[in-house]
């Protein structure tokens, strides 16, 4: 792990260009997807070439700044910059992070030139990443403060350094409790349809030999009843103002059954993930991806062709299900509400 606690460098950045860790080709190798528009970045949001709350937020403001180069010359620069933030902003549309950088990146320019808004659009993003990594730093030092003896964890999906600017948010909390001797062991769900937790989770956690292993989705329920799991830490990727979270589908069910075995459930997210327009979860729009995700595995056919599948990329947990928030503030505890319409100021003044 190099000094700013990165497994890898998940995103860097060019004098004209985006490098992105293209996640789909992960654990079997790791090649960098060059991005030099808007349109480039987009599609890596799309296709999970990026992926993570925090990392696409931080990817789609170096997408507005490589779109601000392509319009650099165009006499509506301005209109076409604000186009391109409502495009980048559809790629995927539940990780509320997505749309609050973007929001932020275009309030950094209101009124500035065309060449002043590059230079402010780079600025942003580099900001942007240099910050979420100290915020990730600081989340999983909180977390720490929920663990008073060594302790065995299930994460779902992939909340590390690949999800991240660096360090991660749930994983961020394990690194932290493994850097202070205080982790026994990390259970990972393996995540399905897709594996992050299988191909992502796992390969970031055997970087750094951190005591872990992978189950199936489906054994969540049995290790819990052996004792073997103190605590369920996992990511978001947006958070109502009652605590609603939605997370990578599959969360929601290991919330019921964490309550079932009586063992607390957490919630490890940056302020930018609470979205203030959101009363409940009922205001999150979950994301339905293609149903091949389901039917195939590595191209690999796995059900009869064309046999139906439903397939949301999320599901949303109850606040009333969820024993704390882990933030950069620090931890949250219910009751939710008032709390977090005080987090709503805080997050619009970031």
């Amino acid at each position: 792990m190099n000094s700013s606690g990165n497994v890898m460098e998940a995103i860097r950045s060019g004098q004209n260009a985006l490098y992105l860790l293209d996640q789909r080709h992960l654990p079997d190798r790791a090649d960098y997807l060059t991005c030099r528009s808007e349109e480039d970045v987009a599609d890596a949001i799309r296709t999970l070439a990026v992926r993570g709350a925090p990392a696409i937020g931080i990817a789609g403001a170096y997408g507005l700044w490589l779109e601000s180069l392509r319009l650099r010359d165009m006499p509506d620069f301005e209109y076409q910059v604000h186009q391109s933030a409502q495009r980048l902003e559809r790629s995927r549309p539940t990780a509320v992070n997505l749309s609050w950088a973007l929001g932020k990146a275009l309030k950094a320019i209101n009124g500035l030139s065309a060449e002043a808004s590059i230079l402010a659009l780079k600025a942003f993003a580099d900001k942007l990443l240099a910050a979420d990594i100290q915020t990730n730093r600081t989340l999983g030092d909180w977390g720490l403060s929920l663990f008073p003896e060594a302790v065995s964890v299930l994460t779902h999906c992939n909340t590390g350094s690949l999800a991240t600017g660096g360090y991660g948010t749930a994983l961020g909390v394990i690194r932290s409790l493994f850097r202070e001797h205080k982790l026994r062991e990390v259970f990972v769900d393996e995540t399905r349809p897709l594996l992050q937790g299988a191909r992502l989770t796992a390969w970031e956690l055997q970087q750094e030999d951190t005591p872990a292993r992978l189950i199936a989705d489906s054994m969540a329920a049995a290790v819990m009843a052996k004792g073997w799991i103190n605590a369920v830490i996992v990511g978001a990727d947006r958070i109502a103002l009652n605590g609603d979270t939605a997370n990578k589908i599959g969360t929601y069910s290991l919330a019921i059954l964490a309550q079932y075995h009586h063992i607390p459930f957490y919630i490890a997210a940056p302020l930018s993930t609470f979205d203030s327009n959101a009363l409940s979860g009922a205001d999150i729009p979950v994301e339905e991806r293609d149903p091949e995700e389901i039917r195939r595995i590595n191209g690999q056919t796995i059900s009869p062709t064309r046999f139906p599948a439903y397939n949301p990329a999320f599901d949303v947990t109850p606040g009333a299900m969820i024993s704390a928030f882990i933030t950069e503030q620090g931890i949250i505890k219910p009751p939710y509400e008032q709390v977090l319409a005080h987090i709503k100021e805080s997050r619009d003044d970031m």
